[in-house]
């Protein structure tokens, strides 16, 4: 308690009313307040991160609906899934797996 009295008893010159207002508003913004500054910047980190993955599954999307579209047109992209996929082949062919 000394110290901070002594410390007090330091800076009284120099301290006056609005520079006391002003810091304790300060320490309110920052710290105290339900929505201070850190919590914003974790919200905002947050966020960002949480677009980065809607981007990420919007590209999965969109592959996926151009895959059902070669599925639907085209009978050679169903032939190459269904080999590819399924395992699936003629009557005269063999499957060779490789791992």
């Amino acid at each position: 308690m000394r110290k901070i009295l002594a410390f007090y008893e330091k800076i009284k010159p120099y301290l006056n009313k609005y520079l006391i207002v002003l810091v304790l508003f300060g320490v309110l913004i920052v710290f105290i307040d339900e929505h201070n500054l850190i919590r914003r910047m974790q919200y905002d980190r947050k966020i960002r991160a949480l677009r980065k993955e809607i981007r990420s599954y919007e590209k999965e999307r969109d592959h996926a609906l151009e895959q059902l579209e070669d599925l639907r047109t085209g009978s050679e992209e169903l032939e190459k899934i269904a080999r590819e996929r399924y395992l699936m082949k003629k009557d005269n062919e063999e499957i060779f797996l490789l791992e």
